[in-house]
């Protein structure tokens, strides 16, 4: 089942999945922040926090397409690892011209429903840039 919702997840991030994240994910999915001390629970939330990724992580070179991708310092999976019904993403990027090095682990239902997302970034200036670049993205969003 993992697999099936990987490729929706990649399709998702592309932007050529239909219903989006709201098919993707579960009413009641759990979010793990590696900025937010608590979980943030719910669909809502969740989504607001993914798409704040999004303008956050895309990488100082998110126009670059094909294999060039994987060298510059755009937004890309690295690593897969696919388990019953977990999934661990390894993914690099580049803002503001420092690196960025993290795992996706994300957990399914039965229904292939996403019910968890864990996010870990590392190293330390990452989290830090990460974490004053979400809060921005995420007050602008909630305007």
């Amino acid at each position: 089942m993992i697999d099936k919702v990987i490729e929706k997840w990649h399709a998702n991030l592309r932007g050529q999945l239909p219903g989006g994240l709201d098919e993707l994910l579960d009413d009641d999915v759990v979010f793990y922040s590696p900025i937010v001390y608590t979980p943030q629970r719910g669909k809502e939330i969740t989504k607001l926090y993914l798409q704040a990724a999004g303008l956050t992580l895309p990488g100082d070179e998110s126009t670059v397409t094909g294999p060039e991708k994987q060298s510059s310092g755009a937004f890309h999976y690295t690593k897969e690892v696919l388990a019953h019904d977990t999934a661990v993403l390894e993914f690099e990027t580049t803002v503001q011209g420092k690196y960025v090095n993290g795992v996706d682990i994300i957990r399914c239902n039965d229904a292939g429903r996403i019910v968890e997302i864990r996010v870990m970034i590392r190293p330390l200036q990452a989290i830090n840039l990460v974490h004053e670049q979400m809060r921005a993205a995420l007050e602008r969003m909630q305007q």
